[in-house]
């Protein structure tokens, strides 16, 4: 079963309002796709975001999200009045989109959106807004696995200065299981839940940052 960023009972809010803050600051704010983008992978508030916390999935909309994340990250704006429009192009289904691809892949803001600019989300729209989400979802597979060839247990391990020995005893799991996990010849989403949780106590990393999707 995957392990998703968060509950789903909180993720159709949560996508309206991710959609409802690209198409604020876009529109209204007059903030560059990419300008907003490049906020959203470092603000403190979309970290929270990304992690399911009420407080930003649910207890604001979009316009007061998008000034936080633009204020917490000194990203210039011309302010407006928070009201949102009832017609919905292709920037308020860019964030819709992203927010929902975010949730299934528990990849972060920055991991997304080093992969595929905002810019280049929106301008999918015209091809994928009316088809059904997962082909956004494969589509967007592909382009993280381009973006990162190496696997996340291996990006977690380098962070983490560890070598495939030192990470093997330090979570008490064998290192040809360990090669074999970064060789993309086992696949790590099947694996057992105690080893995927050793392996994340080693790495002080969630089990579900290991994850391929």
């Amino acid at each position: 079963m995957a392990i998703h960023a968060y509950s789903y009972d909180y993720l159709a809010g949560a996508q309206k309002v991710l959609g409802d803050a690209v198409d604020f600051s876009v529109l209204s704010l007059d903030v560059e796709p990419n300008a907003f983008g490049k906020a959203l992978a470092v603000s403190d508030s979309a970290k929270q975001f990304a992690t399911g916390n009420p407080k930003y999935v649910a207890g604001m909309n979009g316009c007061e999200f998008a000034k936080r994340v633009l204020q917490e990250t000194k990203t210039p704006f011309t302010d407006a009045e928070d009201v949102m429009y009832l017609d919905k192009g292709s920037e308020f289904w860019a964030g819709w989109a992203l927010a929902f691809y975010q949730w299934h892949s528990s990849f972060s803001f920055m991991e997304i959106l080093n992969a595929i600019s905002l810019e280049e989300i929106i301008h999918l729209y015209p091809t994928y807004h009316e088809m059904d989400v997962m082909q956004f979802v494969d589509l967007m597979k592909k382009k993280m696995d381009e973006a990162y060839p190496k696997t996340r247990l291996r990006i977690r391990r380098e962070l983490c200065d560890l070598s495939q020995t030192e990470l093997a005893a330090e979570a008490e799991v064998s290192i040809r299981q360990i090669q074999l996990f970064e060789q993309r010849q086992r696949d790590i989403n099947k694996t057992a839940a105690d080893t995927l949780r050793r392996l994340g106590r080693a790495l002080h990393c969630k089990m579900e940052d290991l994850m391929e999707l």
